[in-house]
């Protein structure tokens, strides 16, 4: 990859924010000179500039001023979703693009946990009988023993499956190709056949990111070859999931429930009927958003800027035909 040499002039860095400046901006000024910018400046931030550190994550800002691009040699954005912020221009140069990959992973299997237990345990009936001040008991699902299938085998689905996988649960993944044997997972299944997969689970769990090939992934056929008993998980992206179909699958029982932390279109517009029914858990897209997560991010790239200086390979650089870090396979244990 492009990076300066140890001892080399210090790189100038565009920092683009939006409205809180970037965590741990002192390291980062210790190692660059650092030119900070709202998007309305970005162009002229940019003029000389070796590094784009895109704070603002999803701004289209660098696709708009792409023309005073020039001396870039490395993009970073604090988000792990790249997909709607790689445009042809940008793909096709040689600009060395890196992602916050795993930064949010725990964090996210956290909420996606959570999320399995609320269900469970039918946490939202618990909670609107207390409203009503009612003592009714009720028996709950246990999830030792049931089975999930993660689509998404990247850093966030490896760390919902090693989760899942401690309170007792068998975990499958999807992904582009299957394994017969994974480290993570029991098995890998080909998430180019879902429809003929999900049948055997009692939890399907998006986690993967939104590509040409995910986008709509879920749609009436998988919805419709679920077991009843079935409960659907997004924690990826709303694109993933046909939203019509997915209503209607609720609506009509097809599945028993859904949590989602992403939706489309999003944010979910008000009087949308999936905010109305009570086997659906609606969260704001915020499930890797801890209290300490901005921090974490800037820590990344401070991380990342230092391999810059020294000449050393960058983490998490994103393979720009594909959208995403493409995973190793961990070796079978």
């Amino acid at each position: 990859m492009t990076s300066i040499a140890a001892g080399a002039k210090r790189p100038v860095v565009a920092a683009l924010y939006r409205e809180a400046l970037p965590p741990r901006l002192a390291e980062i000024e210790k190692l660059a000179d650092v030119r900070l910018t709202k998007a309305d400046g970005l162009a002229e931030a940019m003029d000389g500039a070796d590094v784009l550190y895109q704070w603002h994550s999803f701004s289209p800002a660098l696709r708009e001023n792409w023309s005073a691009a020039s001396t870039l040699k490395w993009v970073h954005v604090s988000a792990a979703g790249v997909s709607q912020l790689l445009f042809d221009e940008l793909i096709g140069s040689n600009v060395v693009y890196t992602n916050s990959r795993g930064v949010l992973s725990r964090a996210i299997a956290e909420f996606a946990l959570g999320f399995v237990l609320d269900m469970a345990k039918d946490a939202q009936g618990s909670f609107r009988l207390q409203q009503q001040q009612r003592w009714q008991h009720r028996v709950t699902r246990k999830i030792q023993g049931q089975r999930a299938l993660v689509v998404g085998t990247g850093s966030i689905g490896r760390e919902i499956a090693r989760l899942f996988r401690a309170v007792g649960m068998e975990v499958d993944g999807a992904g582009r190709t299957s394994r017969p044997v994974d480290a993570d997972f029991g098995q890998i299944h080909s998430s180019g056949d879902l429809a003929g997969t999900v049948r055997n689970y009692d939890y399907l769990v998006l986690a993967a990111p939104l590509t040409t090939d995910t986008t709509g992934l879920v749609g009436a056929e998988v919805l419709a070859a679920m077991k009843p008993s079935a409960r659907l998980i997004n924690v990826g992206r709303g694109e993933l999931v046909d939203t019509l179909a997915l209503t209607g699958a609720l609506a009509s029982g097809s599945i028993a429930g859904a949590a989602l932390d992403v939706a489309h279109p999003e944010p979910l517009p008000e009087g949308h009927p999936l905010w109305r029914m009570d086997n659906v858990i609606i969260t704001p897209h915020m499930s890797g958003d801890t209290e300490d997560y901005l921090d974490d991010l800037g820590k990344l790239f401070v991380d990342n800027l230092k391999r810059y200086c020294n000449g050393e390979l960058l983490e998490n650089i994103v393979d720009k035909a594909l959208g995403f870090v493409p995973t190793p396979e961990p070796s079978p244990t």
